[in-house]
């Protein structure tokens, strides 16, 4: 995403890259830059520097966002704050704030090295069988850790409200719909109401991702997770709607994911990873929560997704996302995240 002269949409190369000589330790220009394709939300970017050195700059979305949407400096504090647990995060390294370097705030954070899991025949090509099942073990210890965080502890406390975590979500994911939706959509209101008709008791607080799946994650070699990605969506809350979500796209062989069957299956396809009940069972062991609503975070999740993918979905129509895609094929993927909603709902 470049032009003749290399210049990146969404980057000011020159205002970033003395930004970055000045703020990035022993960052050395001349700096490359380069979109890194896969996000549908904030843009991430590449940053290579004269020695070799990589980074990694987010930005939000180009053109005018909804409010509380793409809070730069929110994600920065995140990951800063999660440093230090054992929750890994690639480390934060500077947070520019001021608009008038690159019409956004940005963050810069330290390169990662390993794979970004997107499908079963992506994951089957990179790890055997039994390196599958380190990948699980570690994306469900890594979800309890974060979730056995103490918010307060990690300077986190304040980051949202700690009570009624799923009434506020139904609530803001609600407005958004409303907000960014490109066409009615019967299920969406039908799925909303029962919903909220049906809240279960919230037990406790704690730091819930919101896009918590493998392929925001960067998985090492070795089958363990090196840092947890895209924090856009976090907040306090109910925990269980991090289980719920991840569940959905935790997919057994044979099946696909998020109810897509046009998309290649997740990596929880490929033979080796746990059942869904392995990692349930997993997840109550190591965290001492109860999981026998999470029925009721399935639904809401395929509803909340469905809510975020229209959104991206009207960014792209607009060209607010410097990029493109089968906008029809988006569609689809929203109309069958509402009906799989549906479908859970009714089996409650």
């Amino acid at each position: 995403m470049s032009d003749d002269n290399g210049a990146v949409r969404g980057i000011d190369h020159d205002a970033v890259s003395d930004w970055l000589s000045g703020r990035v330790h022993d960052a050395q220009p001349p700096f490359r830059f380069s979109l890194i394709t896969g996000g549908h939300s904030n843009l991430t970017y590449r940053v290579v520097d004269a020695k070799g050195d990589v980074f990694v700059l987010r930005r939000p979305p180009i053109g005018r966002l909804l409010a509380t949407a793409h809070d730069m400096a929110r994600e920065h504090r995140i990951i800063s704050a999660l440093g230090p647990t054992p929750v890994p995060v690639p480390p934060a390294l500077a947070l520019c704030e001021d608009e008038a370097v690159n019409e956004a705030p940005f963050y810069v954070m330290q390169f990662v090295e390993g794979h970004v899991l997107h499908t079963a025949p992506q994951t089957a090509k990179l790890f055997d069988e039994e390196k599958r099942g380190v990948i699980g073990r570690s994306v469900v210890q890594v979800l309890a850790d974060l979730h056995n965080l103490d918010p307060d502890e990690i300077g986190l406390g304040t980051l949202g409200k700690k009570e009624d975590y799923i009434a506020r979500q139904l609530k803001r994911w609600t407005m958004q719909w409303e907000g960014s939706k490109t066409r009615e959509l019967p299920a969406m209101e039908e799925v909303g109401a029962a919903l909220r008709d049906g809240i279960p008791q919230q037990v406790g607080a704690a730091v819930v991702h919101g896009d918590y799946r493998l392929g925001n994650m960067i998985t090492g070699e070795d089958g363990e997770v090196a840092a947890v990605l895209d924090w856009e969506l976090c907040t306090l809350g109910d925990p269980l709607a991090d289980v719920g979500y991840l569940l959905n796209n935790w997919a057994h062989p044979g099946e696909s994911g998020e109810s897509s069957p046009e998309s290649d299956p997740p990596p929880s396809a490929a033979p080796g990873f746990q059942t869904r009940q392995q990692f349930l069972e997993r997840y109550s062991e190591l965290t001492g929560r109860d999981t026998s609503k999470v029925a009721y975070y399935r639904a809401f999740q395929y509803w909340r997704l469905a809510a975020i993918c229209e959104g991206v979905l009207d960014r792209y129509l607009k060209g607010k996302m410097g990029g493109s895609v089968d906008t029809d094929l988006y569609k689809r993927r929203v109309d069958s995240l509402a009906a799989s909603a549906v479908e859970m709902i009714d089996s409650l």
